[in-house]
C-alpha cells in the first residue's frame, strides 16, 4: 500500500551481486508481497532461489541467497510499520508516471520509455509505450491511458516531470506548461504534483512500474513499432488485471 518506506531507501550497505543487480530488487519485492499472506503461504529461500534461476537466469547459489534474505528481511519488515502519514486513495485517484524499460527492435536493443498509471485504491494498472519523455508524448500517452481505462481519473498524482512542470514553488505551488495546462483542461481532472524527493507520495506507480518491468520486459520483448508495442503491452495489462487484489479478495479489474 502507499505510504509506506518505498523499498529503494532501506539500508543496503553490503556489495555482491545480489546488491548491485536487478535480482535483489526482484527479492525485495517477493518479500514485501510474503508479508501480506499468511506464513504457510509465503515462498520459502529454497523457492525464491529456484524461482531466481528459472525465471530469471539466476547464476548464484543458495547460500548467496539466503545472506540476502537474511540481511534485507529486516528492513522489508521495519518498513511495513513504519510509516510516512496515512494517505487514503479515493477510487477515482490515479497516479502517473515514466519507466525505462528495453526491447529488442531490429536486433538490437533499443530503450524506450512506458508511460503508466495506476490506481492505488484498486492497484489496476494501464501502460503506453512512447519514445520519449517530452510534453507531446506525454500527453499522448496520458490520452491513451484514459482510453484504455474507459474514463478519466477525477485526481492525478505526478512527479515534476519537465513535460508537464515549468518551475516548483513553494509547497504545493507549481507551474504548468500551457500545453497540459489546455489539456487538463479539456479533461477536466485535477493534479497534483509530488513534492521534491518525495516518492513516496507516489510509491504506487512506482511500485507498478517496477512490477511492469519485473513481469513483462526481462525478457526483452520484439518490437516492430510502437503501434504493436502498444498492442501487445495493452494485452498483457488486461490478463494481469485479472490476478485477485491482495485484500479485497476480487480481481483487480473488479
Amino acid at each position: 500500500a502507499d505510504g509506506e518506506v518505498p523499498l529503494e531507501s532501506l539500508p543496503v550497505s553490503k556489495k555482491g551481486m545480489m546488491y548491485n543487480s536487478e535480482f535483489g530488487e526482484i527479492v525485495d519485492c517477493w518479500l514485501e508481497e510474503d508479508l501480506k499472506l499468511k506464513k504457510k503461504d509465503r515462498r520459502t529461500n529454497k523457492k525464491i532461489h529456484e524461482d531466481l534461476k528459472k525465471e530469471y537466469g539466476f547464476k548464484g547459489s543458495y547460500r548467496t541467497v539466503c545472506d540476502y534474505i537474511q540481511h534485507r528481511k529486516p528492513f522489508i519488515k521495519e518498513a511495513k510499520m513504519k510509516r510516512y502519514e496515512r494517505l487514503e486513495h479515493p477510487p477515482g485517484e490515479a497516479q502517473v508516471d515514466f519507466g525505462n524499460m528495453t526491447v529488442v527492435k531490429d536486433g538490437a536493443y533499443k530503450d524506450i520509455k512506458l508511460l503508466i498509471m495506476s490506481f492505488p485504491y484498486s492497484n489496476a494498472g494501464f501502460a503506453y509505450p512512447l519514445p520519449a519523455e517530452n510534453s507531446e508524448c506525454f500527453l499522448e500517452g496520458l490520452k491513451n491511458l484514459f482510453h484504455q481505462a474507459g474514463g478519466v481519473p477525477t485526481y492525478i498524482r505526478i512527479d515534476n516531470l519537465a513535460a508537464a512542470v515549468v518551475s516548483i514553488g513553494k509547497g504545493e505551488e507549481r507551474t504548468y506548461t500551457d500545453s497540459f495546462l489546455r489539456f487538463q483542461a479539456h479533461y477536466g481532472f485535477e493534479v497534483q504534483a509530488c513534492n521534491p524527493a518525495s516518492g513516496h507520495e507516489k510509491g504506487n506507480v512506482e511500485k507498478k512500474v517496477n512490477y511492469t518491468r519485473n513481469n513483462f520486459f526481462t525478457t526483452h520483448p520484439i518490437m516492430e513499432d510502437f503501434s504493436q508495442l502498444a498492442e501487445w503491452i495493452q494485452k498483457e495489462m488486461v490478463a494481469d488485471r485479472e490476478r485477485p487484489h491482495y485484500e479485497k479478495g476480487v480481481s483487480i479489474q473488479e
